[in-house]
């Protein structure tokens, strides 16, 4: 009897631990990454339609490799997959991979050493055992489920490594095809675990972005949410981490970064660093949000600034509202820094799927910009970047 007992407790155990392993990621990914559009979808006329389907579309942040899941097959949850990129005219698309973010996660104050959200994430989803507690491991997963859905279908999405990739790219699109371009980057970082030696290595695997911290200062220096306050600046370690990743070409991201590390980048010679996922402070006062003048300073060295999607950052769910944060972007720096960064997938809402892009050019023709500067944002801006940089 008792042994009887034993058996169906390690059965039950054993069913409730692949029920988590099958259902419990997708639920977590589901319930953290909404999509708020109506029932009907968002109106868009033809003539939103017909523009859209001529603009060449970028975006600078993606965090959906860092979900589980076959990006070339079409689902029900979250943002992004490889069909919905399509079917929402996109190019180019960056693929950041996160690797850490602390328990109880804010804007405000994150201590370094607090509790980690993506171990128990990535145990959950069964990835390779040795990217449980290696971050460094677990960019290297993420970077090679991207590397294996390009192998498999090429003629649906192609890993950028340079700007002839970028060029080989365009123009198979201007051929008809509809590859989507497929840049790789690190959303902190903190997957180099102190080492410059990772970053070759890191680079060697693809990374062509590297956000210098995340929601939590790293040994690279402060971010605007850790604990070390807006004058936390760059290390030594992060210095010689910058010089590296601008000798190799690489794009710096100063999207989570202090005040004081902002102020640090933009001071090396020929810098020219981005904010990949934003809004404008003085449009949504957001402590997300960095202060105007810093986002002026890096808009001056001919950095991008990316504006994101979600409410925080943008003050409101409607795709009027991102066309708004865009509108104060254009008038705080001009219409030729000004790109996308929506951050599908960060465990933001989104008032649209990336299927559902054409929403946001009916916004921004309603916001009163023209054709020129909405093909401008929505991707000629940062395929003009990429190529000038990579």
């Amino acid at each position: 009897m008792i042994r009887r007992l034993f058996t169906i407790l390690v059965a039950l155990t054993i069913a409730a631990a692949t029920a988590t392993a099958v259902w419990g990621p997708a639920y977590v990914e589901r319930s953290l990454n909404p999509v708020t559009m109506p029932k009907d979808g968002w109106p868009v006329s033809p003539q939103a339609q017909a523009l859209h389907d001529s603009l060449i579309i970028g975006d600078l942040h993606s965090d959906a490799l860092l979900w589980d899941r076959d990006i070339l097959t079409r689902v029900d949850r979250g943002h992004v997959d490889i069909p919905r990129l399509s079917d929402g005219n996109v190019a180019v698309q960056v693929f950041t991979t996160v690797t850490k973010s602390p328990r109880g996660q804010n804007y405000t104050h994150n201590a370094t050493e607090a509790p980690d959200n993506i171990t128990p994430l990535f145990i959950g989803q069964l990835r390779p055992i040795h990217s449980w507690f290696s971050l460094k491991e677990r960019a290297l997963a993420q970077a090679a489920a991207l590397s294996r859905a390009a192998e498999q279908a090429p003629d649906q999405v192609m890993v950028i490594r340079s700007a002839e990739d970028l060029q080989a790219l365009l123009e198979a699109r201007r051929d008809g095809a509809r590859t989507v371009g497929a840049i790789l980057g690190m959303e902190g970082a903190h997957p180099l675990e102190g080492k410059l030696d990772n970053l070759r290595v890191l680079y060697g695997a693809g990374f062509r972005l590297i956000g210098l911290t995340h929601f939590f200062d790293n040994e690279l220096g402060g971010s605007l949410h850790g604990s070390g306050g807006p004058n936390s600046g760059l290390s030594e370690f992060g210095r010689e981490v910058v010089r590296e990743a601008q000798e190799r070409h690489m794009i710096i991201d100063l999207a989570h970064a202090s005040p004081q590390m902002v102020r640090d980048v933009l001071a090396f010679p020929g810098s020219r660093p981005i904010i990949s996922h934003t809004g404008i402070r003085s449009h949504c006062d957001s402590p997300r949000n960095l202060p105007d003048d810093l986002v002026r300073a890096i808009a001056a060295k001919g950095g991008l600034i990316g504006i994101g999607y979600w409410a925080d950052v943008v003050c409101g769910k409607t795709p009027a509202d991102i066309a708004g944060a865009i509108a104060a972007a254009i008038r705080l720096v001009g219409e030729d820094q000004v790109a996308l960064g929506s951050d599908y997938d960060g465990s933001v809402d989104a008032p649209f799927d990336a299927a559902h892009l054409p929403a946001l050019t009916q916004a921004l023709m309603d916001a009163g910009l023209n054709d020129g500067q909405i093909a401008k944002v929505m991707g000629g801006n940062m395929m003009r970047y990429l190529a000038e940089t990579l």
